[in-house]
């Protein structure tokens, strides 16, 4: 695991494919949807598929899109480079099914990249191990509606044989191409087994093309971290993790799904992601013309606002108190802690169970007011107890309030 990954805390997911040409979720709609994806629809393979034949969007920017991931605070992106439905958003030699045969042509994959490492943050690339256009796959079909759990059709062995291939060759060209990968996020290994896939081979052509390179737990039998989907786990996994999260109920463009959350409901889960040592992988789903719907922008903005002014509670910082110390996300760097208030408070604040002689001072983050404390410690502590354990009580007025969510930095002596 590379020392990058574990403080990362923050990252850009994005689906993006032909499909948002019509506001369709990602693959999903070509075998009718699923039941995880409420908003998901169903139109027909054929249709779907024929989608890539009219993509050109003309407003792409990926400048434009780092400059964006740059100012909310992200510090590393990950690009679905081919979801379920098989299409290639790089220049393939393998596969006709690609961004170079529509009438952008322009290479995706290569301009996100150089944008993104051109702001400083880490390119990761999403991949779809399944593959529902590849006929060797075998390709899905209408027949195969609705899309049924384990019984999907397999294919021959010689067929399998040619489908591995592929794979392999189509992985080579990303992590021989474009550079430096950070990071590749696996997808769709549920329908074979880690044998079937090849997955230690595949690891080991990865590792030796890119030595460096962080991978996620979706390659069936590998991976470096785990990726909890859509939620925030009670207890901080054993290894290092990532949630991925949709700002409404799709990941990809899907205008008809208005349910977003709020810009203060992400932050606060930023923050409880961090708290519990975590990465947040946000994710947006731009439009057919490669411009970001407005309501994502919008939330982007606010985190970088947000950020602008408490990054530095985020970014680099390792979990924080116990859950019975404080009520609430707390983080730490060094010698000084974090408190992420998600509530507004009556007055005051407690911290519980630290060394209260050491507390130096205590700072609301976004504006730097220092803040009145007191402190309390049982009798015997008091009278016997050279560095006392006790509760620390921080005094919090409404001017020190942010209006998304206010952060308290305690700083103690060494």
């Amino acid at each position: 695991m590379q020392n990058w990954f574990p403080a990362a805390r923050f990252g850009l997911f994005i689906h993006w494919a032909p499909c948002s040409q019509r506001g369709l979720e990602l693959s999903w709609p070509l075998v009718g949807g699923v039941a995880a994806l409420p908003a998901a629809q169903n139109v027909g393979v054929d249709e779907y598929h024929a989608l890539s034949k009219t993509f050109n969007p003309l407003n792409f920017d990926a400048r434009a899109w780092a400059q964006l991931a740059k100012r909310a605070g992200m510090t590393y992106a990950v690009l679905t480079t081919k979801h379920h439905d098989g299409f290639a958003m790089f220049h393939t030699a393998h596969s006709d099914y690609s961004i170079a045969n529509t009438p952008f042509k322009r290479d995706i994959v290569r301009e996100y990249a150089d944008a993104m490492r051109a702001e400083g943050i880490r390119v990761g690339f999403y991949f779809s191990l399944l593959d529902w256009h590849h006929p060797d796959y075998p390709a899905f079909v209408e027949s195969d509606k609705p899309y049924k759990w384990g019984q999907w059709r397999r294919s021959t062995p010689e067929q399998w044989e040619r489908f591995i291939k592929f794979m392999f060759a189509q992985m080579r060209e990303l992590l021989t191409n474009y550079g430096k990968v950070d990071l590749l996020w696996f997808d769709g290994g549920w329908e074979r087994t880690p044998e079937e896939w090849r997955s230690r081979d595949f690891e080991a052509m990865i590792r030796g093309l890119q030595p460096d390179v962080v991978i996620n737990d979706r390659l069936p039998g590998c991976g470096d971290y785990q990726t909890p989907e859509q939620t925030v786990p009670v207890s901080a996994p054993e290894r290092p993790w990532e949630t991925c999260l949709t700002m409404n109920n799709s990941w990809a463009y899907n205008p008809s799904d208005t349910r977003y959350k709020s810009a203060r409901y992400l932050i606060n889960t930023l923050s409880e992601v961090a708290g519990k040592g975590g990465n947040l992988l946000l994710d947006i789903g731009p439009m057919a013309d490669g411009a970001i719907p407005p309501e994502q922008v919008e939330r982007l903005d606010a985190f970088a606002s947000w950020m602008s002014r408490h990054g530095e509670s985020i970014v680099g910082t390792t979990a924080g108190l116990e859950p019975h110390q404080f009520y609430g996300p707390s983080t730490r760097r060094g010698n000084r802690l974090y408190l992420h208030l998600l509530m507004r408070p009556y007055d005051a604040v407690s911290v519980r169970g630290i060394k209260v002689k050491r507390v130096k001072s205590v700072t609301a983050l976004g504006s730097g007011a220092k803040l009145k404390t007191r402190s309390q410690v049982g009798a015997t502590e008091f009278l016997f107890g050279n560095d006392p354990t006790g509760e620390l009580i921080v005094e919090v007025p409404e001017t020190a309030l942010d209006s998304i969510e206010t952060v308290l930095a305690v700083d103690f002596e060494s």
